[in-house]
């Protein structure tokens, strides 16, 4: 194969567009705002964004990248629905993860060459790896650039 650097800089470049649209999108509302739903008796958009600073926080390790910076979030964002807990992280709380994990997501992904992208991520033993090389970080990066296109996707309905 010739073109894996090529295919790695395209999931990349795709990856930073998206989070900087989530940026410009998330990073423009105030602490009402957020409080929004994306639809009468759906997720808020505080939700939607926590939920997906909580996800990218769990590509680290995934990543083998690092610890996780904030694991608290999931009791909020992962493990239970919206409105189910009085006491969440605040629009700050949520603003100043969602900066440090990416940013700490992008200085990782600069560190790694293509073939690293191509080895298995750590939620993947080395049999199932041998039985299937799709289970790679590359796919991680797809699947978590797809999950955070399509909540974005939400998040710009609470805004109509």
């Amino acid at each position: 194969m010739e073109n894996e650097g090529s295919y790695v800089a395209l999931g990349l470049k795709v990856w930073k567009t998206q989070i900087g649209r989530a940026d410009k999108l998330f990073g423009s509302l105030s602490s009402e705002e957020v409080l929004r739903e994306i639809a009468p008796g759906r997720n808020r958009l505080l939700y939607l964004w926590g939920h997906l600073t909580a996800t990218h926080d769990a590509m680290l390790p995934l990543l083998g990248l690092g610890e996780r910076l904030h694991p608290e979030l999931d009791a909020a964002f992962i493990s239970t629905p919206d409105k189910s807990k009085a006491d969440i992280p605040s629009h700050d709380q949520v603003r100043r993860a969602w900066n440090v994990v990416n940013a700490e997501l992008w200085k990782g992904f600069e560190k790694m060459s293509w073939s690293d992208w191509l080895a298995r991520h750590t939620a993947v033993s080395e049999e199932d790896f041998a039985k299937d090389a799709s289970r790679n970080r590359f796919a991680i990066l797809l699947s978590r650039t797809n999950h955070l296109s399509y909540h974005l996707g939400q998040a710009v309905l609470g805004l109509k």
